[in-house]
């Protein structure tokens, strides 16, 4: 009989061959990084945007536009512009009673640009210019463009807003940004059919820096759907959900607060308008074509941080003012096919410190431009691929067993109920953009409230395009620089 020394010395043998054999299978895997979602203070703002009325303050004040400079400039240089940036709720005090109801609205609002973006890329894609989606003789006259057309253009109604001034001398005027179009309008005197908006419309008459457009200029030949009159260039842009602008296509100055302004800036001005505008008075697109207000005012950079939507606070939008130096830098890419999109080198997620295993290459864009990822500041909701956004979800699911689940709401299929919590730790989430760099998410812009009562919902949806969108839900509080000279991207938190 063996003794008990022995025993002892073959079981230490034994151990020790199957731990070189398998070194992983002893081996504790590391405990999952978490993150603190604040319930409370989540409901709580969700509460007051409910009764916050704008008239009450002056959110876009002149004497608050200061540029934002940082310690890491962009390529090339230019004079820094600077504008208040401020949510919807800042300046439209929602009709809603009850917040789940505002949520359910956001979302179908956005469910029409998501819808837009979507099929703009696919008719890009396969050749289909947006004139031709007219149902109009191949020779477009002028009183054609005074009836709404749905194209695949990209909009939305707005949430993010600022103040700028047109023409000269500058009247102040709210308006939508938009990083998912290119063509800057605003309503115009006279007005045959325009939409409610808070400032008075503006009279071109009024301006001394007011000029058409010519039919022949590069600026109207630029326009994906124009028309001439009297050797004057017509313009017409038609987005998602319907809403639609028709007008003259002009040159004006555009102030931007106390930091400047620039002359010669081409823009529609709109005397038949439609849609849910909200207030404001015309829109700047800060996409990436040539009429857009960054390539007309030869931006080497741009940034902006949005606020949180159920807040009243403010940021700012900045033009030539640099990167900040904490940012998590990312590839900034073009498609050859639709040249509006700001595409980002995403190549996959990490939740709870661990990465999600995805298929290599699946956020990439092919050579026919179709797939890839956007940074768009009008979509709420980041929209994955189906396989990436199940994969991510169930890794995040895999974590929070412990919470108390609750039905899915909307397009939301994973949500909790946290009404009996203050606080939450919950498993992190972080944009993974190759080379060991990756942009940590603080849990609200992951997990957040869909009701008044605590029920909240992981904030990413499938999709069954090969786009894949960044929403801003998932920027909030994070300042998102735009390198155009360098074809870079930056994220910096906590630099609103």
């Amino acid at each position: 009989m063996a003794s008990p020394s022995s025993k002892l010395s073959s079981l230490f043998s034994v151990s020790f061959v199957f731990s070189l054999l398998f070194p992983f299978s002893l081996a504790r895997s590391p405990p999952p990084t978490t993150a603190t979602l604040d319930v409370s203070a989540s409901l709580q703002q969700a509460l007051h945007i409910l009764s916050f009325d704008p008239q009450s303050s002056d959110p876009f004040s002149v004497s608050e536009t200061r540029p934002v400079f940082f310690n890491s400039s962009s390529s090339g240089s230019g004079s820094v512009f600077s504008v208040p940036l401020h949510s919807r709720g800042s300046l439209h005090k929602t009709h809603h009673t009850d917040y789940k109801s505002l949520v359910l609205s956001r979302l179908e609002r956005e469910s029409s640009r998501v819808n837009s973006l979507t099929s703009e890329l696919e008719l890009a894609v396969n050749g289909v210019h947006k004139s031709e989606l007219k149902p109009l003789p191949t020779e477009i006259e002028p009183e054609a463009l005074s009836t709404p057309v749905i194209s695949g253009t990209s909009l939305g109604s707005g949430e993010y807003f600022t103040r700028v001034g047109i023409g000269s001398p500058a009247k102040q005027f709210y308006m939508v940004l938009d990083t998912g179009s290119d063509i800057n309008w605003i309503q115009c005197e006279p007005c045959s059919d325009c939409y409610q908006q808070s400032d008075p419309i503006f009279n071109p008459s009024a301006s001394s820096s007011y000029s058409p457009v010519s039919c022949d200029s590069r600026q109207c030949s630029s326009l994906d759907v124009s028309a001439c009159r009297g050797g004057k260039c017509l313009y017409q842009v038609s987005y998602g959900d319907g809403s639609y602008t028709v007008g003259d296509f002009v040159t004006e100055t555009v102030s931007f607060g106390n930091s400047g302004n620039i002359n010669g800036v081409a823009l529609g001005c709109g005397h038949t308008n439609e849609g849910l505008f909200v207030a404001a008075a015309g829109l700047l697109g800060l996409g990436g074509g040539a009429l857009s207000l960054t390539s007309q005012i030869k931006a080497t950079s741009f940034s902006y941080c949005l606020v949180d939507r159920d807040s009243a606070g403010s940021s700012t939008l900045d033009f030539n003012s640099g990167f900040p130096a904490d940012s998590v830098i990312a590839p900034l890419m073009r498609n050859r096919k639709v040249d509006t999109f700001y595409f980002v080198g995403l190549t996959g997620f990490s939740v709870g410190g661990q990465q999600v295993q995805l298929p290599p290459g699946l956020f990439n864009m092919d050579q026919s431009g179709n797939g890839g990822v956007i940074v768009d500041c009008g979509t709420a909701i980041t929209r994955l691929q189906t396989q990436a956004y199940n994969t991510l979800r169930d890794a995040f699911v895999s974590l929070t067993r412990d919470l108390p689940k609750a039905g899915g709401v909307a397009l939301f299929d994973t949500c909790y109920d946290l009404s009996s919590r203050t606080s939450v730790r919950v498993p992190t989430v972080a944009f993974d953009f190759g080379g060991g760099k990756s942009l940590d998410l603080p849990a609200k812009n992951y997990l957040i409230p869909v009701d008044s009562s605590g029920t909240f919902c992981f904030a990413f949806a499938p999709t069954s395009s090969s786009l894949s969108i960044i929403g801003n839900v998932q920027q909030q509080g994070t300042r998102v620089s735009y390198d155009l000279g360098s074809n870079r991207v930056g994220f910096s938190p906590h630099k609103c």
